[in-house]
């Protein structure tokens, strides 16, 4: 029996006291965006701390600005920085409380569908993810007496928040989270038999516009057909912004805009449209010229308007000219696009359509560039081979029309690449009640980090 065969019975015979563990680990109330988390979040902390020492890591907790960070790590002594494992034990809040059937922080069994299911807040969005690599760290030190490569654990508690203590933090310890390699595990599976690892993740930024009048707010009966509606122009304006293909028609948008590799398009256009739509009908939406749904999910940068307000919002009759209109709006971008350089443009857009009388206000700042991760890394392809070795399905080389602002600031202050996996599945109701996790996924998730350590291993054996 080879040493991983060993290891994989053992992760089987211990699941009975890992998911006695996790559900543990589920009952902090660990909700990082209200202030009557703090005391979940300390105990939590103070908790994976303890874990973490308990395999031989010297662990600690670190303060930040914000809630803390759990640092732990464990050298082989083979002189290699090894691998920095990432995941946060922060959840969103619970609320509305009266949708969920059993208490959030209690968790609680449920068997369906031929699967044993654990809901509580966190089951899936990432305290599963954290402790199926914890655990096969466990398993390792168990059975082997040691972990195969040299770990650092970063644990996070403010990710349900946007992390704003991270940046920071990671440049405080920068020496100390030197790695070959970082492994972000909050991500999710293509189905539940086929494994996926995200590689192209997109660029976001925000920006608010506000069309004002020159005038206060106008009876419409008065003055409808002779004063600027603000509403009118603001609608005009974003209307103005795609064609009636979906393109958009800003002038520079598209610069640093690649094409895909032409084997990475043509896996992605045989990709079972409706299993990536998860039920979402696209009925009636644009199509930016023949792209496709999931290259144009994936792969193509886009502008989304996400909310308009002006004038009467309420529940009666009003007949007015508001003196002003807002709306806000989110930018996709991929390939080389610059969030300063598509601001610009925006700007310069909307101002261009500005009637006499009217200005303008902007609000909107910073924003992310798009990710790739390199997809012919040697460690891309062993943390592949591990899934594909526990999985039915071969794991799936993806996209993702969503920001993961971690992987650019990792990739940039510490050089490495990230690989984005894990085992959340769409259907877990994460950040909403009754979020779930089966307990089947919990074993495999843990039996694939013991492949991937055991892969890596051998990949470090066979470097120059």
């Amino acid at each position: 029996m080879s040493n991983i065969d060993a290891i994989l019975e053992q992760i089987d015979a211990n699941l009975p006291v890992s998911v006695e563990r996790f559900m543990r680990f589920l009952a902090f109330p660990s909700i990082s965006s209200q202030p009557e988390g703090k005391e979940g979040i300390v105990a939590c902390a103070v908790w994976l701390r303890s874990e973490l020492e308990s395999l031989g890591f010297e662990a600690r907790i670190v303060r930040t600005s914000g809630h803390p960070v759990v640092l732990g790590m464990s050298r082989s002594g083979s002189g290699s920085p090894g691998i920095l494992l990432y995941g946060h034990y922060d959840v969103q809040p619970v609320e509305p409380l009266d949708a969920w059937t059993a208490p959030p922080f209690e968790p609680a069994f449920r068997d369906e569908d031929g699967l044993r299911r654990i809901y509580a807040r966190g089951a899936s969005d990432s305290k599963s993810q954290v402790w199926s690599f914890i655990e096969a760290l466990r398993a390792w030190k168990d059975t082997e007496g040691a972990i195969p490569v040299d770990v650092t654990v970063l644990l996070e508690g403010e990710e349900e928040t946007g992390s704003p203590s991270l940046p920071a933090f990671v440049d405080a310890y920068r020496d100390e989270l030197a790695c070959d390699v970082a492994y972000i595990s909050d991500s999710d599976m293509w189905s539940p038999t086929r494994p996926a690892i995200t590689t192209r993740l997109k660029g976001l930024l925000h920006e608010k516009i506000t069309i004002v009048a020159p005038n206060n707010d106008l009876h419409s009966g008065q003055f409808g057909n002779v004063a600027v509606n603000p509403l009118r122009v603001l609608t005009k304006v974003l209307a103005s912004i795609h064609d009636d293909h979906g393109r958009v028609t800003i002038d520079g948008f598209y610069d640093g805009v690649t094409p895909l590799p032409t084997e990475l398009r043509e896996q992605w256009a045989a990709l079972p449209v409706d299993e990536a739509l998860a039920g979402v009908s696209v009925s009636g939406g644009s199509d930016e010229g023949g792209y496709g749904t999931i290259e144009s999910m994936w792969g193509r940068p886009g502008i989304d308007f996400n909310g308009i307000v002006g004038g009467n919002t309420g529940s009666g009759e009003r007949s007015v000219l508001p003196s002003s209109a807002s709306a806000r709006l989110s930018f996709r971008l991929v390939g080389e696009q610059k969030p300063e350089y598509i601001r610009r443009i925006f700007r310069n857009f909307v101002k261009g359509r500005l009637p006499p009388g009217c200005r303008v206000e902007f609000e909107g700042s910073g924003g992310n560039a798009a990710v790739s991760v390199n997809e012919d890394s040697p460690y891309l392809m062993a943390t592949a081979r591990a899934l594909d070795a526990e999985w039915p399905e071969r794991t799936l080389i993806k996209g993702t029309g969503g920001t993961v602002p971690l992987v650019r600031l990792l990739t940039d202050r510490l050089g490495v690449d990230c690989i984005v996996t894990g085992f959340i599945l769409a259907d877990d109701a994460i950040h909403g009640p009754n979020e779930h996790y089966d307990v089947e996924r919990l074993r495999k998730g843990t039996r694939s980090w013991a492949r991937i350590l055991s892969e890596l291993r051998d990949e470090k054996r066979q470097s120059p």
